[in-house]
């Protein structure tokens, strides 16, 4: 048989749909549209290009003809009579301080802003006399008796002194220098001349008759202790036959000159008693040991010790303005001071030290946030990242204090963090 031819392919046409020639002219009336959107797109983009090249010509014009506002200042404040001011810059947020000399108490606001209105905030400070009597000075049933910003005691008998502390010696008393042989000797007597010259060693003084000559002991302590007399001793004077030697109270050592006190460091010579887990903190005449603890957790808001004397707060949640407020770190410090030290001191600083590749603070503000005594001190700004506590009214001791002073940063006005001192002050007794 034949092997059999392939058919060849059959090419069936369809007839066109109805309306394929409409459907074409859509199609060039779409790419019509889209090239006109695009060429106004490209026309408005360009006039957006062109406006905004005038706009920042017309600022620039402006902002070259018109001089900057000159920072708003608040006029210079007078320190109140009696009294005196801390603080030299009157610009918008600086402070300034005010303090009343011993014998005055302050009246009104201790601490004023300058506000962006160009006028102090708080009141007007006064200083107003106290009465110096109110203190009861006068010792031993004396009486007060005011003067002209001092006062005067008038003391009833045996009294004298300024306060009435002094006893006056009326008659001989049941013992004295002169029963004690080491405070009494006789004199050395030698004749010449046909007659007897009779002298005493140095540190007595001669007393009786010529017959009966006595060489009694000269009381340096008692004698120098008269108002406006030298001071023989820093502390105490203990009289000696022909002399006499200075001593300092517990906790002090004599220094070579033989009348100045100095404090023993126990902690740096290991006398003190403080145990595991606390420090040792060197006090006048004494030591302290403490173990500051960071704040017990409230809220959102805890505390790390990262430190013996430094504790962090741990991060917050991103939604809690109550721990962003709080402060960032807690610092422990502890201050020995003398009695009645003279005022104004520095006794603190404050200052903000910005992270690697951070930008620092832009502005600070420091304030006094608690503590007991807070009238003898004040919180000044001593340079544009730097804050002083100072103190401005002497105290007296033995007594602790408790002074919390807070720094807070600000970046374009905007609150960043804050940062706590708080401060424990151990005034001795004494005033070395």
């Amino acid at each position: 048989s034949r092997p059999s031819t392939p058919r060849a392919k059959s090419t069936t046409c369809l007839p066109c749909p109805q309306g394929c020639p409409g459907r074409q002219q859509l199609l060039a009336a779409v790419r019509q549209m889209q090239q006109l959107l695009k060429g106004q797109e490209t026309r408005f983009a360009e006039g957006l290009r062109l406006m905004k090249s005038r706009l920042s010509t017309l600022h620039a014009a402006l902002a070259k003809a018109a001089p900057e506002p000159a920072p708003v200042s608040c006029p210079a404040p007078q320190a109140p009579a009696g009294g005196r001011m801390f603080g030299t810059k009157y610009l918008v947020e600086h402070e300034v301080h005010f303090a009343c000399e011993p014998g005055f108490e302050l009246q009104g606001s201790s601490t004023r802003m300058c506000q962006a209105d160009g006028s102090w905030s708080g009141q007007e400070p006064r200083c107003t006399e106290l009465s110096t009597c109110s203190s009861s000075p006068c010792q031993n049933g004396g009486t007060c008796v005011e003067g002209p910003g001092q006062h005067r005691c008038l003391c009833p008998p045996p009294w004298s002194g300024a306060a009435c502390q002094h006893r006056t010696q009326t008659e001989p008393p049941a013992w004295s220098a002169t029963a004690d042989p080491a405070f009494s000797r006789k004199p050395r007597c030698a004749q010449v001349e046909h007659a007897q010259q009779c002298r005493c060693e140095p540190g007595f003084h001669m007393s009786g008759t010529a017959a009966a000559s006595l060489c009694q002991d000269v009381d340096e302590c008692e004698l120098y202790q008269a108002e406006g007399a030298p001071r023989l001793c820093a502390h105490a004077c203990v009289n000696l036959p022909g002399s006499y030697r200075c001593a300092c109270p517990s906790g002090y050592s004599l220094l070579g000159d033989g009348k100045s006190c100095e404090d023993i460091d126990e902690c740096a010579l290991s006398r003190d008693n403080c145990t595991r887990g606390t420090t040792c903190i060197n006090t006048g005449g004494g030591f302290q040991c403490v173990s500051p603890e960071c704040p017990q957790p409230g809220g959102n808001i805890t505390y790390v010790k990262t430190s013996p004397f430094q504790c962090e707060r741990n991060p917050c949640p991103m939604d809690s303005r109550s721990c962003h407020q709080a402060p960032k770190t807690i610092s422990f410090h502890y201050l020995p001071l003398p009695s009645n030290l003279l005022t104004p001191t520095p006794l603190f600083r404050m200052a903000t030290a910005a992270a690697p590749g951070r930008p620092g603070p832009d502005s600070l503000r420091f304030g006094i946030v608690g503590g007991n005594n807070r009238g003898h001190f004040v919180m000044q700004r001593s340079d544009r990242q730097t804050g002083e506590l100072i103190l401005v009214q002497s105290l007296k001791g033995p007594q602790t204090i408790q002074v919390d002073v807070d720094m807070s940063e600000y970046l374009d006005r905007t609150f960043q963090a804050k940062h706590l001192s708080k401060i424990t002050l151990f005034v001795s007794a004494y005033e070395f």
